[in-house]
């Protein structure tokens, strides 16, 4: 079968970064109120998330060496719910796979799956806090903000998510999960706003990067305004986020997927797709066939948002480790997101098997777009159909015709023009 003609474009988004995140990082927190609220020699516990957020290795050594500066003495726990298989081991190798390290940050890592309940919400709802991390003088909760891939309202994804789901760790997750994505906002905030006043959690750092993968602000945040603090953010993310420039495909294919990217392998707001029983799908964009052609290794064969995809190659499912894959999807209750598509072989042939699927358009119409990950869009491959039916707010260079190139193991190569 002919694969479509294909053009590289460049899209052009708002690139508010941060030069040094380093030095910014460390300046943040010299000049703050932190170093009138943080005494020599106490314990600071530190998030460690299993999100790839740009240069997080980077800012969180700076974090570190600016506590020791002060006098503390600086620890990062794991704060990220079900993933890693929902083991001390599978969290800790999520952590070192991100350059976070004990050798690198310069301050121990403890970690474990130990958590102790702090009480609970009015409606009975238990709050838990990582055991380490209670025990510790001081905890500082770094995050992301950005919109979530299974939570609505002015609350997603940020410091409210990881006291709620981070430090309550599997527990947490799973019953959070339970109020679905129209409820889980209000949730997290209410955890957030508890376990502020049971937890010795002294400040919030919140992170928004922008859609070229570079930090784009840092801001200290104090634990009575992680709520206010995670919807102001929110906004200024999804101005600076990546999204298709098309709302309408007959066909994407997905060079990689996995937790680097996003929490469901895919960020369900790029693709369009939530694939939550129950809730309906996004508006935009629509997509009819999703392709998804390997897992990103970091994920660690943490496969989840699987499902989102129609087909996916031999050598993506070979790449899976389904205990793990099911653990997060189990302790999300998103089922489907879980599910296994179609394995189509090949790369190639898998991408041919999804066009045979489409309906029948005449020869040249078929609107398809590449794209390396559902993160990095400033660099994308669309036909002249999808090319044609780009949003007219969308700013796009064309820089040329390039070909679908296949190795001798039928894997796609990354593009290079003509």
């Amino acid at each position: 079968m002919q694969l479509p003609e294909m053009i590289l474009c460049r899209q052009k988004f708002p690139r508010d970064a941060i030069a040094d995140p380093a030095d910014a990082m460390a300046d943040l927190v010299r000049t703050s109120w932190l170093a009138g609220a943080i005494i020599p020699g106490q314990t600071v516990a530190i998030t460690g998330g299993s999100r790839g957020i740009a240069s997080i290795a980077v800012l969180m050594k700076a974090l570190a060496g600016a506590l020791q500066e002060m006098g503390a003495s600086p620890f990062v726990f794991n704060a990220m719910g079900s993933h890693g298989g929902a083991t001390a081991s599978g969290q800790l190798e999520i952590l070192e796979s991100l350059g976070i390290t004990e050798d690198f940050i310069g301050c121990p890592l403890k970690i474990s799956m130990e958590i102790d309940k702090v009480g609970e919400l009015p409606d009975g709802f238990p709050v838990f806090c990582d055991s380490s991390a209670l025990r510790a003088d001081h905890i500082l909760v770094m995050n992301r903000i950005k919109a979530h891939t299974a939570v609505t309202g002015p609350i997603q994804s940020g410091l409210g998510k990881m006291c709620s789901i981070g430090l309550g760790k599997v527990e947490g997750a799973s019953r959070m999960h339970l109020y679905g994505p129209s409820r889980m906002g209000e949730m997290i905030g209410a955890v957030a706003s508890f376990i502020v006043t049971r937890a010795p959690i002294t400040a919030g750092i919140g992170i928004i990067e922008n859609a070229y993968g570079e930090i784009a602000r840092l801001e200290l945040v104090r634990p009575n305004d992680f709520p206010a603090a995670d919807a102001r953010l929110l906004t200024e993310a999804a101005r600076l986020k990546a999204r298709l420039p098309v709302s309408e495909l007959d066909l994407l294919v997905v060079g990689e997927m996995g937790k680097k990217y996003s929490g469901t392998g895919m960020d369900t707001n790029v693709i369009g797709r939530w694939r939550i029983a129950g809730e309906p799908e996004p508006e935009a964009p629509r997509i009819a066939r999703v392709v998804a052609l390997a897992l990103e290794e970091s994920s660690h064969g943490n496969a989840q948002g699987i499902g989102l995809a129609d087909l996916i190659t031999q050598r993506l499912f070979d790449s899976v480790d389904l205990p793990v894959t099911y653990k997060n999807t189990l302790t999300s209750t998103y089922l489907q997101r879980g599910m296994i598509p179609v394995i189509g072989g090949g790369d190639r042939e898998t991408i041919e098997k999804a066009l045979s699927t489409l309906p029948l358009l005449e020869e040249g119409r078929v609107r398809a777009a590449w794209i390396k990950n559902t993160n990095h869009l400033e660099e994308l491959a669309l036909s002249p159909a999808a090319l044609a039916a780009c949003d007219g707010g969308a700013d796009l260079e064309i820089v040329g015709k390039i070909d679908w190139r296949f190795d001798e193991n039928d894997r796609l190569m990354p593009w290079e023009t003509n």
